[in-house]
Parts: C-alpha cells; sequence; structure tokens
C-alpha cells in the first residue's frame, strides 16, 4: 500500500480530534480576580530601552481564565511580609543561582529566592550522584534559607529542575518516553498519570519544581530540541498542556493542589521556540503575529487555566526581539491580556543575550517583566547590579515589588512557609518510589502506545516468540540511547548501564520473552550469529543530544554512515526477515532502511521500559496478540531529505506519511517500494564547520589523549585524557556550556576525529583556513604547542603555533586563523583529512575552544612565513 493511501485511515482515526481539542482551546474569557492593584497594568513601567510593545496588539490573544479567586488572606500575608523585608532580601527573591556555582552559605548570605539543577550539575559534581545526596543537599539550601542567625527573614528556597520526562537526572527514576513519542499516544489521561508520577519521584529527593511541560510546537525537524515537542499540530499541544500542568500540580480547588505529591509547573518556552527560521535553537521566529498567537502560543491559554504557577521566557526572537526583554509579550499578553497570574522565570542566562546587557547586569529583562532571572553562574554579578538599579531607580520599585509579590505568592500557596525541611515532608527520601514497579508500568504502557508502525510486509509482525530471534543494532541494548537527552546529564550522554537500576533495554526485554515462551534469543550489535535466526530485529537510530547540540542541516540520517543499513541488508542478504526498530527525536528520511526492512517500527525516544517494546513485537506464548499498535503520527514523516518543514494544514502539504498515520495489525501493511534518491547531496547544508558550541559536528568525535597514548573520546561535558594529563570542561560562550575549556597539566593532545575522510583541497586553494574561535587563559610553560592536521597513518602536517599563541588577547574571547594552505605545505594530504584539527600541548596550557570551522575571516591571521 502507497503510504500516500493511507490518508483515509488517518483521516478516520483522528476525525474526533478537532472536537476534542476544541474544549482546551475555547477558554472563557474573564479577568483574573486575585489581582492586587500593584498587578494590573499600573505595576508594570515602560521598561527603559525595552522590547518594541506595538509589535504585539494584547487585545486579539486568547483571555483565559486564571482559576484562582481573591484570596484576602493570602494577600494580607504577602503584604505583612514584604514590609519587613529589606530591599537586599527582594532582590535576593528574583535570583536563581544553579547548584554547581552557588552553595548554601551563599544562599544564607544573599538570602536568594530560588536556585536550579541545570543538566549538568549534580550534587559533587557527580551525574550519577545517588538520590540521599540530591537529598541531603536540598535540606542544606532549604536549612540555610530559613537561617535567621544573621538577621535574615525565613523565606523558602523553592528549588527547579529540569524532570523532562520523569525525574530523569536521577539514578534510578522511572523515564518515560520523551514528548515526541508522547503525542503519538494522542492518550491525555496517560499524560496526565505520567505528569503525576513526575511529580511524586521529584518530592522524593527534594525539589518542588520542574521546567515543564515544553508546549513548543516544533514546525523544523531539523530542530534539535525537537523532541520536547509533542507535536507539529498545535491542537494536539493545547490539547496536552493543561493535563500535565495538572498532573503535575493537582487541579485547582482540589485538597492536594500543589500539596506534598505536587510540584510547580513552568511552562516553556514562551513563546515562539519551535518556530525559528531555518530550525536554529535560540534563533529567531520570524512569523506573523497571527502565526506566533495561534500556532506557537497554543499551549498557554490551557495551561494558565489550569493553574500553571510558573511560564519560562524563551531564548528565541520574535522579528529579531529577544523575548527576555520583550514587554509586549511577557507584560502585556502574558500578563495582562492572557491573565497569568504566576511568576515569569527566565532561561539560562537568557537574560544577557539582550542588547545592552551582559549576563551579570540587564535590567531591560526585569523591567520587560521577567520576575525571576536564571543566572547560574552570574547570579553575584547580577545580584549587585540589580540592587544598584533599584536603588538608582533604572528598576522602579513598584517592578520589583510586582516580581517579588508574584514569587512569594507560590511559595505561600504551595504552603512552604510551614512545610519542614525537604527529607521530613511527606515523600522525602521515601526512595523506593524511584522506579517503583506502578510507575514503570505506567511507562511500559506509553511506550506501548507511542509506538507507531509504518510498514508491516506481509504481516511479519506480530512475531511468534517460540522461534530463534537474532536481536542486533546499537540501540537494542543501550539505556543512554534508548533515553535520549535530559538523562542523567544534559545531552544524555557518557552514562553506563548500571546508571539504569530500575530498567530494561529492548534487548533485555525481547530475551526475556523469547526465552519465557521456549524460543532462543542471541544478541550481536553487528548482526553476527552463530545459528542463522528465524527473524532478526535491529534496533538502531540517533545518539543522543539536547538542545542546538542537536540541531541538523537536513534530514539525512547519518550522512555518509551507512552501518545501519548494510547490516539490514547483510541480513536480508542472508534469507533473515528483518523488523527494524528505530530510535529518533524526530522523523527523518529513512526511505532506503524502510525498503531493506519487512517491518519498520519509528519508537522514539522510549526510556527506561524496553519492555513495551517487546509487549507490541511478540506474540505470547500462546500465540495470541499481546498489544496492537496504538500511536500515530504527531509530526509528519518526510518524503525527501529537506523536506523538513512540511507541516499538516499547510499548503503543499504532501509528506511520505501524512500526521496521523498509523498502522494497526488489522491494516495492510504492505509497501511498494520507496524512491531512494533523497532529493538532496549528502553534504547539503554544510557549511564546513567541524565543532561548535562546544561539540564537534555530525561524524566527528573530540578525543583526549595523554602523553602515554592513550585517549578518551569526549562523551560527557567533564572528560579527562587516562593518564590526566588533558582535562576537558563545559564553559558558557554566547549560550549554556557553549564552549569547552582544555586544561594541559602534562604532554597530551586533543583532536577532532572524522568518521571518513574529508577533503578541503580545493578550500586550500581558495585561500580558507581552519578558523578557531578560542580564548587563551594560560600558556605552555615551556612555551611550545603544535597545530597539526592528519591524512592516514604517516600522513600528517604540523605547525609549531607557541609564539603566536602568546601574542593572541589573553582571557578574551577571539577567532584565529591557520591557512590551510600552511598545513598543506608542511606535508599534509588535504584531500584525505581524518583529524582535520589537532592541538598538542604540555603543561600549562588553558584553552577555551567554541568552534572550529572552514573560512576566510579571522581576527589574528597565522604567517606561514614566521613558522
Amino acid at each position: 500500500m502507497r503510504p500516500s493511501s493511507r490518508r483515509s485511515l488517518s483521516t478516520c482515526r483522528t476525525a474526533l480530534l478537532p472536537a476534542l481539542i476544541a474544549l482546551a482551546v475555547a477558554l472563557p474569557a474573564c479577568s483574573r480576580t486575585d489581582a492586587t492593584p500593584d498587578t494590573q497594568a499600573s505595576g508594570h513601567p515602560a521598561a527603559s530601552g525595552a522590547a518594541l510593545s506595538s509589535t504585539v496588539v494584547p487585545e486579539n490573544w486568547p483571555q483565559p481564565a486564571w482559576p484562582f479567586a481573591e484570596d484576602a488572606e493570602l494577600e494580607r500575608k504577602i503584604a505583612d511580609l514584604m514590609a519587613t523585608m529589606t530591599l537586599e532580601e527582594k532582590v535576593g527573591q528574583i535570583i536563581q543561582g544553579d547548584i554547581a556555582d552557588i552553595t548554601p552559605d551563599d544562599v544564607r548570605k544573599y538570602r536568594l529566592g530560588s536556585i536550579l539543577a541545570g543538566g549538568n550539575s549534580d550534587p559533587g559534581g557527580r551525574y550519577d550522584a545517588p538520590p540521599e545526596d540530591w537529598l541531603a543537599l536540598a535540606d542544606a539550601f532549604w536549612e540555610a534559607s530559613m537561617d535567621t542567625s544573621g538577621g535574615g527573614k525565613p523565606i523558602p528556597i523553592i528549588w527547579g529542575i529540569d524532570a523532562m520526562h520523569g525525574q530523569s537526572n536521577v539514578v534510578g527514576a522511572t523515564l518515560f518516553p520523551h514528548n515526541v513519542g508522547l503525542g503519538a499516544t494522542r492518550n491525555v489521561e496517560l499524560i496526565r498519570e505520567i505528569a503525576r508520577i513526575t511529580a511524586i519521584e521529584t518530592r522524593v529527593t527534594g525539589m518542588e519544581w520542574t521546567f515543564a511541560p515544553t508546549v513548543a510546537v516544533p514546525r523544523d525537524d531539523r530542530w534539535g530540541r525537537g523532541y520536547e515537542g509533542y507535536s507539529e499540530n498545535p491542537e494536539l499541544v493545547a490539547h496536552f498542556a493543561g493535563a500535565f500542568v495538572e498532573g503535575l500540580q493537582g487541579r485547582p480547588g482540589d485538597d492536594d493542589f500543589l500539596g506534598e505529591t505536587r510540584v510547580m509547573s513552568s511552562v516553556k518556552h514562551f513563546v515562539g521556540d519551535g518556530g525559528t527560521t531555518g530550525g536554529k535553537d535560540q534563533g529567531d521566529t520570524q512569523v506573523t503575529e497571527a502565526d506566533l498567537r495561534d500556532i506557537h502560543n497554543a499551549g498557554y491559554p490551557p495551561a494558565i487555566a489550569a493553574g500553571a504557577q510558573g511560564v519560562m521566557a524563551s531564548f528565541n526572537s520574535f522579528n529579531g526581539e529577544k523575548l527576555h526583554g520583550h514587554k509586549g509579550l511577557l507584560t502585556d499578553v502574558l500578563k495582562d491580556r492572557m491573565n497569568f497570574g504566576g511568576f515569569i522565570v527566565g532561561d539560562w542566562n537568557g537574560h544577557g543575550q539582550l542588547p545592552g546587557c551582559t549576563n551579570t547586569d540587564c535590567a531591560a529583562t526585569f523591567n520587560a517583566g521577567l520576575d525571576m532571572a536564571m543566572a547560574p553562574d552570574s547570579w553575584r554579578g547580577l545580584y549587585e547590579s540589580t540592587l544598584a538599579h533599584v536603588r538608582a531607580g533604572t528598576i522602579p520599585m513598584e517592578r520589583l515589588d510586582d516580581a517579588v509579590r508574584r514569587i512569594l505568592r507560590v511559595k505561600f500557596r504551595m504552603g512552604l512557609f510551614d512545610a519542614p525541611r525537604p527529607s521530613e515532608r511527606a515523600l522525602g527520601g521515601r526512595f523506593e518510589l524511584l522506579g517503583a514497579p506502578e510507575h514503570r508500568a505506567v511507562a511500559r504502557q506509553a511506550v506501548r502506545e507511542s509506538l507507531v508502525l509504518l510498514k508491516n510486509q506481509d504481516g511479519i509482525l506480530p512475531l511468534a516468540p517460540n522461534q530463534r530471534v537474532l536481536v542486533a543494532g546499537d540501540g537494542a541494548n543501550d539505556m543512554g540511547k534508548q533515553s535520549g537527552g535530559w538523562t542523567l546529564n544534559w545531552q544524555g550522554t557518557g552514562t553506563k548501564r548500571e546508571d539504569y537500576p530500575n530498567a530494561d533495554t529492548i534487548w533485555e526485554a525481547l530475551q526475556a520473552q523469547v526465552q519465557a515462551a521456549g524460543g532462543s534469543a542471541e544478541y550481536a550489535v553487528d548482526g553476527s550469529y552463530s545459528e542463522k535466526p528465524d527473524v532478526a530485529i535491529v534496533v538502531f537510530g540517533e545518539d543522543p543530544y539536547a538542545e542546538f547540540l542537536g540541531d541538523l542541516p537536513n534530514l539525512l540520517y547519518k550522512p555518509g554512515d551507512d552501518t545501519d543499513l548494510e547490516l539490514i541488508r547483510r541480513l536480508k542478504a542472508d534469507g533473515i526477515p528483518v523488523v527494524s526498530v528505530f530510535i529518533s527525536g524526530r522523523p527523518l528520511w529513512m526511505n532506503r532502511e524502510i525498503n531493506a526492512s519487512d517491518a519498520f517500527v519509528a519508537a522514539w525516544l522510549p526510556g527506561s521500559e524496553g519492555g513495551g517494546v517487546a509487549d507490541v513485537l511478540l506474540r505470547d506464548a500462546s500465540g495470541a496478540v499481546q498489544h496492537d499498535f496504538k500511536g500515530t503520527l504527531s509530526f509528519s514523516w518526510p518524503r525527501r531529505a529537506d523536506q523538513y518543514d512540511n507541516n499538516v494544514g499547510q499548503p503543499g502539504y504532501d509528506p511520505l506519511f501524512p500526521f496521523g498515520h498509523g498502522l494497526t495489525y488489522a491494516d495492510d501493511g504492505n509497501l511498494e517500494r520507496l524512491p531512494e534518491d533523497p532529493g538532496i547531496s549528502a553534504d547539503a547544508g554544510q557549511d564546513g564547520t567541524l565543532f561548535e558550541r562546544g561539540v564537534p559536528g555530525p561524524g566527528i568525535r573530540l578525543v583526549v589523549t595523554g602523553g602515554d597514548g592513550r585517549g578518551a573520546d569526549v562523551l560527557h561535558p567533564r572528560v579527562s585524557s587516562p593518564d590526566g594529563h588533558l582535562a576537558l570542561s563545559a564553559i558558557d560562550y554566547q549560550t549554556q556550556e557553549g564552549a569547552r575549556l582544555l586544561t594541559w597539566s602534562g604532554e597530551a593532545t586533543a583532536e577532532l576525529i572524522t568518521a571518513s575522510p574529508i577533503d578541503l583541497g580545493q578550500d586550500a586553494e581558495a585561500g580558507a583556513m581552519l578558523v578557531a574561535t578560542l580564548r587563551v587563559d594560560a600558556l605552555p610553560q615551556d612555551g611550545r604547542a603544535a597545530l597539526l592536521v592528519g591524512c592516514g597513518e604517516d600522513c600528517s602536517g604540523e605547525l609549531q603555533v607557541g609564539e603566536w599563541l602568546a601574542g593572541l588577547p589573553r582571557g578574551e574571547w577571539t577567532t584565529a586563523g591557520v591557512p590551510l594552505a600552511c598545513l598543506r605545505d608542511a606535508g599534509a594530504d588535504l584531500a584525505r583529512l581524518d583529524r582535520p584539527f589537532v592541538v598538542r600541548a604540555g603543561a600549562g596550557l588553558e584553552l577555551g575552544l567554541a568552534e572550529v570551522a572552514v573560512g576566510t575571516e579571522a581576527d589574528h591571521r597565522l604567517d606561514c612565513a614566521a613558522q
């Protein structure tokens, strides 16, 4: 059956969706009623240099109901407390620091209102820190905030964390499918239950606040953060948004609303993060106001109506204006028109991206309507500058009081002033709830319902379990790959199997069910086997990634690397039927792999429960179907590799598999052979970038190698060479962890290594250079450093650059270019480079590195003749 002929089925299965979604979108129009005078329009002074409020018309935006009646007693408590607070204490409430750069003693001194744990911030700097350490740290910060020995007011701190798909920062927690998979379930009650469980497991470890849900409407599948969105369809996003908020917080008016088994929600990222031009993270959303309102804002009205206490401002711009400084959207639209009565929190140093601002100084963001600045490593400087701005009147006192009042209102509403330390609360320390069987059962159901069947030639699925089954592919027994980004660390990389004690890989689950039914199961990544199997299940897909590091130039799957395709074809050539299970955070052009497979399943990023995959692929021991496929596409599947922004409802809509498509076992799963021309060349969209924002480009590895010749792949932003001579850590440059700091304590090498040779010969002829964005913090003790490129065994070109580095600005970011012709003249065959950028040095060199690319412009150019 041709993919296009499935449209009638897709339409049939989703016919009721618009009617259901209408309930979430058509919200009653009324004003919030718990606002005090200084939270009305008069309490939002015009920002000095703020965004152009005239670019939006608040009256045209939805006006959801804020579900809280006026509470005179609550407002009296807030007023009484604020009347006793010093200016310093008020400013402290609007600053949030990260646990990697703040201590309980800092909170005790500066009286900060909030802390966060960023994706790579953990107790003791250990990504695999045990749950007990998280809870102990929560106690320590709480105690510091309540300590009055220095004369400060006892105002409980609130701890925010990215519990993105479960309490995914903590070893042992239940890991649910990412939102891209949950969108395929179409099951709103399941979404609500997932959020409820996430709240429970978050409270176990001492936090009261999660930065969720993400209600972005991703419109370009190249965006590396697309898997955090439920769908390209704004109606489906709206359908889920309020339910997830209610699952986290409870329903307003219920006895357990924001109680000890619930957490605060902050809906993100307001607004337009899924619509940036080119699918670039933190980019510019160049759309009409109507599209911003009707598409990208769709999730916020239901979330506000559900009582979301927080909204996170977005990194992106709207037609050139950064959201962190956009008064028209933050204040005039979100707070005034849309009746949002909670507080707006910033994203990681997002305020520092505003014109005229730095990470440590930004009055404009508060004047625009931000209530709490996320200043992870810049909090101390921002505190001091903000204090000075209020004293000088640059930030009006009424704007500060409005922000503090909003934050305190949430803390009182959550009962934090009367709550004991986190370990003494209802769920504190109940570590048996992390990955509890009943929680994992819900996650397993979510996996089953999120799987989308795209091909089932001759009804090969479901498989009889009592046969000889080969399981292959690098995704079959890899919990990190199965779980994706935002899992134990920001990018989800560098973890190991023992980090997931309450989880089953897909291989483990298949093996258990096959053996229980009397069959035999064998596992080999490369598909080798001791005895010819009756069927092979190949599990493969994208490696973990998170925001901006996962951005793609097109929808080609691993361009230049056909390892997975060759594995499938090799098994087929042996006469073995192949079922492909594709792990990914987005739909990609997979025509060749689909053609080569007998069945093809989009499994998205399933999380901890590989059993959910086995439940659907395998019959039970009696031969009956255990579970049918239920998942339907929430993102359109591309017909070509350049069809990355072809969304349902748009003119010219023509995907391979449309929104809502998904086979069941009752359907004819046969598929005619698909065209294998991707429509673009394998290097389309590549711009000569080898290293960007602190990570290698596609098909490139960063390796740190010690003086003994042993190397370590950089899979995590804190890595050292095996002999300890070269340490790498993440630092900020332009964006969160946008660069790497390399510190040499002995002879060592940092090198970019490509999966296949690249040809820069023509670039050299055109006068191009290797251009690095770098910062020289310290020079090697002996003054020697080398830059080289490699081109296979016994082929390289090396330049001594120690004196040149000494002439670059110290401690400042700059661009430095080395002509490719210099490296060619030094002996490199530029037509077959497999190590296109290598730095070798000894003890003392400290080098920040943000980007390496082939280019023609640089602030500083190496003079070849001087070498």
